[in-house]
């Protein structure tokens, strides 16, 4: 980054015992920040007279550097004017001593876990702002910010009366114990419940406690490319099972691996609903201490067309199953706020871990959080919100069939906040997402979220956060691009 002129002597280090004379060292080091570009072209330089006193030097040893520089090209002089900067560092004159850094050093070397970490498609770089019809969003427009706002005050004011207490808040662990007991059927104590940053917090947190080099997970394919991201990431062998109308399928032959990650109550990104029978036969499969398995529920509380299908975990009567949950969802994403329902038996040790990576949420965030839910405004909430993505599931599905249904074959989830279109025909998906972005229409295309070779191409599209105005406008773009 260029540097102030009145920062230039701090960059400067002239030793007064070296052999070579501070003329020297002066010369050499200005000239570095020229080639580098910390002092950019058309910047002016100090007076030798303020440099020479910031620096504790004599007047004749800047002005020899000066001169110098002058002589090189890389200072303009003029009788009664400061020394100006010619070159542009950007240019990378390689001059003595005078080497960029992105010249001097070579491609870093990462760890192996950020090494796999840049090995996944996620996450994918939105550009912004937000626009229609970008997936995996609620419409922050409609949260109640003014109920949320009084309760982060008053959660503020007591926190000068409140003494230290855990990084779990219990009030906003007993009051999420009950919500997802009476709403999702989940079946655990207040003491199991982890408050996390976010979702994707939550299964890095669980990753690096189970996952060693070389354990095998299974995850959906497609499926959310985070989830193999935080577990490829601990050396684990991921490995994608393929869907049918019931979600993930079990692959014939294969052993019960370490970890299977699934959204079984509403597939990422199909929507699809997972049968009782093929919950019930994973179930099977894991094993306490052997076979875990992770049930992400990033939407659950919207349900549209029956009511709320209980969650995998509620079944599970051996303590073999992590329940993931978000709020980014349902309220909205700046809260920040994850939770992870963890066995029992490992809930000790996850705290622990949780508290030597730093996976810890605010605890006045948290407070407030137990308020809002409390007091009955997050329910009112979310009923609101059903009624509103309902029928914006709806106008974003009748607009598909009636603008795009030559090139589009559409399938309409019962819930959630997203749905896929599949591309007729044998037409690429990245090639479409890439005219759609350009034309102001954001999607995803599902072949990006496959981890092998994707069966066949479609767009993810995102409905709740955008009004049916703001819909039809989007659609009427994307007939344009077809």
């Amino acid at each position: 980054m260029p540097v102030s002129e009145g920062m230039i002597f701090a960059l400067i280090d002239l030793k007064r015992a070296d052999d070579e004379g501070l003329a020297v060292q002066l010369t050499s080091q200005l000239r570095n920040l020229i080639a580098t570009g910390r002092l950019g072209k058309g910047s002016a330089l100090p007076s030798s007279r303020r440099l020479a006193g910031d620096l504790g030097v004599s007047r004749n040893t800047v002005t020899y550097a000066f001169e110098q520089l002058a002589a090189e090209g890389y200072l303009e002089t003029s009788n009664g004017r400061r020394p100006v900067v010619a070159i542009d560092g950007g240019e990378r004159i390689e001059a003595a001593g005078a080497v960029a850094p992105s010249v001097r050093s070579g491609k870093p070397r990462l760890s192996p876990w950020a090494s796999k970490l840049r090995q996944t498609d996620w996450p994918m770089s939105y550009q912004a702002p937000l626009r229609p019809l970008r997936p995996g969003h609620g419409d922050f427009r409609e949260f109640p910010n003014e109920i949320w706002a009084r309760c982060l005050r008053r959660s503020a004011v007591r926190a000068a009366k409140r003494e230290p207490g855990p990084v779990n808040r219990t009030r906003l662990r007993e009051a999420l114990a009950h919500y997802l007991a009476t709403s999702r059927g989940v079946r655990a104590t207040a003491d199991q419940i982890m408050i996390l940053p976010s979702a994707q917090a939550a299964l890095t947190l669980i990753a690096s406690v189970l996952i060693s080099p070389g354990d095998e997970v299974w995850v959906e394919d497609p499926g959310y490319p985070g989830a193999a991201a935080a577990f490829r990431a601990s050396g684990a062998r991921v490995t994608g099972m393929k869907l049918d109308e019931q979600g993930m399928q079990r692959m014939p032959g294969l052993a019960a691996p370490k970890l299977i990650f699934m959204t079984p109550s509403h597939q990422h990104p199909t929507g699809r609903l997972m049968s009782l029978a093929r919950r019930t036969e994973f179930l099977g499969l894991s094993r306490p201490g052997g076979s875990w398995i992770v049930e992400d529920d990033y939407d659950g509380e919207f349900h549209y067309d029956s009511r709320p299908v209980p969650a995998l975990q509620g079944l599970d009567a051996h303590g073999r199953v992590f329940y993931v949950g978000t709020f980014s969802k349902a309220m909205t994403s700046d809260i920040r706020l994850g939770y992870l329902v963890a066995p029992s038996v490992l809930v000790s040790t996850l705290e622990i871990a949780q508290r030597h990576i730093g996976l810890i949420a605010s605890s006045h965030v948290q407070e407030a959080l137990a308020e809002f839910i409390g007091d009955g405004h997050f329910l009112a909430h979310l009923r609101r919100m059903r009624r509103l993505y309902h029928a914006r599931r709806d106008h974003l599905a009748e607009g598909l069939e009636r603008h795009l249904g030559d090139v589009l074959s559409t399938e309409v989830p019962s819930g959630g906040i997203q749905l896929v279109a599949r591309l007729k025909r044998g037409r690429a998906d990245r090639a479409a997402v890439k005219r759609l972005v350009e034309a102001g229409v954001e999607t995803r295309a599902l072949s990006s979220l496959a981890l092998g070779r994707p069966p066949d191409h479609g767009l993810l599209l995102g409905f709740a956060a955008w009004r049916e105005n703001e819909i039809s406008a989007a659609l009427r773009t994307m007939a344009s691009c077809f």
